[in-house]
């Protein structure tokens, strides 16, 4: 498998968990891509800009070996529904015309793009078609898309993602391919954020842990421990009175600024919402429910289902830009599961 735009590696991550082996990744954020090669330290990496990158370096890099499936997550700011200007001449809305590229050198058997949902209304709605295009005529391949619900496949947030999938001699179906674990229609309710986090230990401003004080109370705990040597990357932001009065203040669900709506304080028997990728400010971070903080890049790891021997390179700050741009894992081993089916049944 070769990803492109793989940040720090949530979907390579889920795509391992399915039982593909990733070969290349390719980004242009140097944290990210150091995370990703803590994490998949047998993988060759490449930093650098794609569009100055030449397809024939990963084909060196995959020494003769037939690519089953190429990944790309292309930047989404310029599709993102928190970005007013969602203009269809915004130059990042055309990086996916570099993964054409790397289709048509590469010859994947199937190809998957990601991004998020503001894709579909940008340009009424003519991008998604384009791309559906694109994708079969480069690869040869026929081509669906459909917008995901990352709660129904196990991950404590109400994030969603626009992702296409194109497999050769086969048409992908999202409803047959993908089996959801979650949510109506399932024997399990969505995972809410006590479940996701409510094991780590309480924290004041500035405070870090590195043990774990409790033994895990939920199914999903147990899945994010599992392997953990120690407790990492659980320290609490720190605040400004300011800020810690403004917490206190606010009630858990609420929002903390009225400017920005999505930016609240966290309810233990809720979903969280989307996280994105600033945080410098204050406002730019969710609140734990209980405690009068930030949330910790564990606790962000844990919301988008990467599990806690995930280590995350860089400081607080590019820990949550790379935290908040990533495809939750387990979002993506949905997907890489319901492609290793064709017609027959099994796929790889």
């Amino acid at each position: 498998m070769v990803e492109l735009f793989s940040g720090c590696g949530g979907t390579s991550l889920g795509f391992e968990e399915a039982g593909f082996g990733i070969a290349v990744a390719v980004d242009i954020h140097k944290p990210s891509i150091e995370t990703f090669k803590m994490n998949h330290p047998n993988s060759s990496v490449i930093l650098g800009d794609i569009k100055k990158i030449s397809p024939n370096l990963v084909r060196e890099l995959l020494g003769g070996r037939r690519v089953d499936v190429l990944i790309a997550g292309v930047p989404c700011q310029g599709f993102s529904l928190n970005n007013r200007k969602r203009y269809k001449d915004d130059k990042r809305n055309f990086l996916y015309k570099e993964f054409i590229k790397y289709i048509e050198i590469l010859d994947p058997k199937t190809a998957v793009l990601e991004n998020v949902s503001g894709m579909i209304s940008t340009a009424n709605g003519s991008f998604v078609e384009e791309i559906e295009k694109e994708i079969s005529k480069a690869g040869h391949m026929e081509v669906a898309s459909q917008l995901l619900y990352a709660p129904d496949y196990g991950v404590p947030q109400k994030r969603r993602r626009l992702v296409f999938v194109g497999i050769k001699g086969y048409k992908f179906s999202f409803d047959k391919d993908m089996i959801k674990t979650h949510g109506p229609g399932t024997k399990n309710k969505y995972v809410t954020i006590k479940q996701a986090i409510g094991d780590l230990p309480s924290l004041k401003t500035g405070e870090e842990a590195f043990e774990y004080k409790q033994p895990p109370f939920s199914k999903y705990q147990k899945e994010m421990r599992k392997d953990a040597p120690k407790l990492t990357c659980h320290k609490a932001p720190n605040h400004p009175e300011n800020t810690i009065k403004k917490i206190k203040e606010t009630k858990p669900g609420d929002p903390l600024y009225n400017k920005f709506k999505q930016r609240i304080r966290l309810s233990w028997d809720d979903l969280s919402p989307t996280q994105v990728s600033g945080g410098i400010r204050p406002q730019f971070q969710f609140a734990h429910p209980e405690d009068v903080r930030g949330l910790t890049i564990r606790e962000r790891c844990r919301i988008q289902s990467f599990p806690d021997n995930f280590v995350i390179s860089g400081g607080f700050v590019q820990a949550r830009v790379q935290t908040g741009n990533a495809v939750p894992p387990l979002l993506a081993e949905a997907i890489a599961l319901g492609i290793k089916k064709d017609n027959k049944g099994v796929y790889v």
